[in-house]
């Protein structure tokens, strides 16, 4: 990947192509995801608010269904964030609502994340002579069935360039849409490396894996793994930090396989970067994913990782070195490569330091945010201004 960014003279301003007064107005962006609520991509999508070229781009953000705290903290940032479900009922009633707003905000990009949302996004867009459209899928597939899938090519007609948050993401959305090979490629995610220090493991036995409590993530695997594991190591401590809902089904296993004493559900958490600097190292038993951010954020804080060789994993994770990589959906081999990282303490500090050096090298956020906005600009050029566009230039 090439983390290179951009000099500080835009794509834009070096294009003498651009009409006059062009060039001078900023660049309007509007991301379109399906809520704005918890999650990882929501995050993702604050951090476009945070580290946005405010200079060069003036963002807006629409959910087509539920707002949580990311809203609120786009809004803080002092962008709009909305959603579509509190004005349009229905499936066309959505799609004309987003049109009507592309056109009145006169939006340059509609970037839109994963497939409904593109779905919708996309065809609103041209509807609205939006000039370009991006969209960016953040998991490991672009549908789990037919009509996901259809969507996610329909949508793809009417759009300029397909992202993947990994190289794996990337080549499923080639597999499964091979008339857009060609406008498909890879921006990986990236974290506020401020937010996330470098602390170095903890030298305990103690291991944390943070994630929403859904049936992707396998905690029972990983559940699985840990009565294995105490069999041999009966001081072994597991602290899970998330939500969601498989948490009562955990905590039944967790009773079942007598793990009280060794695993504690903390729930949803503010202080993530102080519980990842009191642990040992980082644990997953996920069976699919795309880049995970709190592998990131893990990386970035020292720890070493145990997780599945699924999805964008091995594209963060350097087995040997910053952590060691095994089969999903595999209690035994989990056990084996916790129970290898625990008898291997005094390469943690070594381990950890290379896995901040990853991080810190590939999964910047803020470079992650550079190279979007150099996708934008490259888009742009030889695309005509839009009706829009055009009238606003002339009014000013």
């Amino acid at each position: 990947m090439d983390c290179t960014i951009p000099s500080q003279q835009s794509a834009l301003e070096r294009d003498s192509s651009q009409p006059h007064g062009e060039a001078a107005r900023k660049v309007r962006v509007c991301h379109v995801s399906m809520c704005l609520a918890t999650g990882g991509l929501e995050r993702l999508l604050v951090e476009f608010a945070r580290n946005c070229s405010r200079s060069r781009f003036d963002q807006s953000f629409v959910a087509l269904d539920s707002l949580g705290q990311p809203a609120n903290d786009i809004r803080e940032l002092g962008f709009s964030a909305e959603s579509v479900a509190d004005s349009a009922d229905g499936k066309i009633a959505r799609l004309f609502y987003l049109r009507n707003l592309f056109r009145e905000r006169q939006v340059d990009i509609v970037h839109s994340h994963n497939t409904l949302a593109h779905f919708y996004a996309a065809i609103a867009a041209k509807l609205a002579g939006v000039r370009v459209v991006v969209n960016t899928q953040h998991g490991r597939g672009c549908g789990d069935n037919w009509r996901a899938r259809a969507q996610f090519r329909i949508a793809n007609f009417f759009s300029d360039q397909i992202v993947g948050v990994s190289e794996d993401a990337a080549e499923l959305c080639r597999r499964d849409d091979r008339f857009s090979r060609q406008k498909t490629t890879t921006i990986w995610n990236g974290i506020d490396l401020d937010r996330f220090e470098y602390q170095g493991p903890a030298v305990a036995p103690v291991a944390i894996s943070v994630a929403r409590l859904s049936p992707e993530k396998d905690f029972s695997t990983l559940l699985r793994a840990v009565w294995i594991l105490i069999q041999d190591v009966p001081e072994f401590r597991l602290q899970i930090v998330g939500d969601g809902p498989e948490r009562e089904h955990l905590r039944t296993l967790c009773r079942d396989l007598k793990l009280d004493g060794h695993i504690e559900f903390l729930g949803e958490c503010s202080d993530v970067p102080q519980r990842l600097a009191r642990a040992g190292f980082f644990v997953s038993a996920t069976l699919t994913e795309g880049i995970s951010l709190t592998l990131l954020e893990a990386m970035a804080t020292g720890l070493p990782v145990v997780t599945t060789r699924v999805g964008g994993n091995p594209e963060v994770v350097q087995d040997g070195r910053t952590g060691r990589l095994v089969k999903a959906g595999c209690p035994e081999r989990l056990a084996n490569a916790m129970r290898e990282m625990l008898l291997d303490r005094d390469a943690w500090p070594v381990m950890g330091e290379l896995a901040r050096q990853r991080i810190e090298q590939h999964f910047n956020v803020r470079n992650m945010v550079r190279q979007y906005e150099s996708l934008y600009e490259e888009l742009l050029r030889g695309k005509p201004a839009s009706t829009n566009s055009r009238q606003d230039s002339e009014d000013k």
